[in-house]
């Protein structure tokens, strides 16, 4: 009757069974995992860099708003095109710097922290 008493081990990785009167046999396996902390720093980066690419795509709205404006603008006004070719070039370049600054926070959040 004694030999149907089973005791549970706990450890951290899993939970043994084994017979009351037996010590021979080792009851604790490890399991090697890594450290909970290291795994959610690593995930906050990646999410962080991906938070900070959504600018990207702001950018690319802003470079065809931009460009989409020039064109209207040149349909009302042909005469104009010199000066609108500069405003359009100036809002490209204001939009795309956007959008780099936002890739620049990605990168330094994915490989400088």
């Amino acid at each position: 009757m004694a030999a149907s008493i089973i005791r549970f081990t706990v450890s951290r990785s899993c939970v043994a069974m084994r017979p009351l009167g037996s010590s021979a046999i080792p009851a604790v396996r490890s399991i090697q995992t890594s450290s909970v902390a290291r795994d959610v720093e690593s995930a906050a980066k990646f999410i962080g860099a991906g938070a900070a690419t959504v600018g990207v795509a702001g950018s690319g709205a802003g470079i065809g708003s931009v460009f989409g404006g020039l064109c209207q603008a040149y349909a009302r006004n042909p005469s104009a095109k010199n000066q609108l070719f500069n405003y359009a070039i100036l809002g490209f370049a204001l939009s795309e710097a956007m959008g780099l600054f936002c890739l620049m926070i990605a990168f330094m959040i994915l490989f400088a922290m």
